[in-house]
């Protein structure tokens, strides 16, 4: 059900469901399970594709799947969130490009999709109850060519995980 009236409580809950998803995605990417699991209700479930299950049981099996991906990241775009009694609906389209070992040595991928995420809001804080994850584009990539140090050159510094990223620098 749409509110017809925006209040400031409404722009704050807005605020704070955008940056949750922020911090998953901050999870995923620098295999950061702090973060990680800071998007999620322990209570809650996840529908990723190749995981269906508790939300716990989610971030258990993203920090073994983690590490053994070379390089990812994952970017978020058109977010969509109705606030309603007792939730929110939130539909956030995602990108994300993975580099992992497949059968025949590494693979690159270009992910595109929607995360559906109830949220749910307990005393101040937002956070994903349930989600399922929609995949609306999926293609293998080739590989560059050349090694990373050959591909990045003078562009240092290089992200890398949690703690060695330099956003921990920042951020702590």
């Amino acid at each position: 059900m749409r509110r017809a009236l925006v209040t400031l409580q409404d722009l704050i809950d807005r605020a704070a469901i955008h940056d949750c998803l922020l911090r998953y995605c901050r999870g995923i990417d620098r295999v950061d399970e702090a973060a990680l699991r800071s998007a999620y209700w322990p209570d809650g479930t996840d529908d990723h594709g190749p995981y269906k299950g508790s939300a716990e049981g989610f971030c258990d099996w993203a920090m073994n799947v983690l590490p053994k991906i070379d390089r990812g990241i994952h970017q978020l775009h058109n977010m969509l969130i109705e606030l309603r009694d007792g939730g929110a609906a939130v539909e956030t389209y995602f990108s994300a490009f993975q580099r992992q070992p497949g059968p025949d040595g590494l693979q690159q991928w270009d992910l595109k999709g929607r995360y559906i995420d109830w949220f749910e809001k307990r005393g101040e804080e937002w956070r994903i109850l349930n989600r399922v994850v929609i995949y609306d584009w999926v293609e293998q990539m080739p590989l560059p060519p050349g090694s990373e140090a050959e591909r990045f050159g003078a562009r240092k510094p290089v992200g890398g995980r949690y703690p060695d990223d330099p956003v921990y620098a920042l951020f702590g």
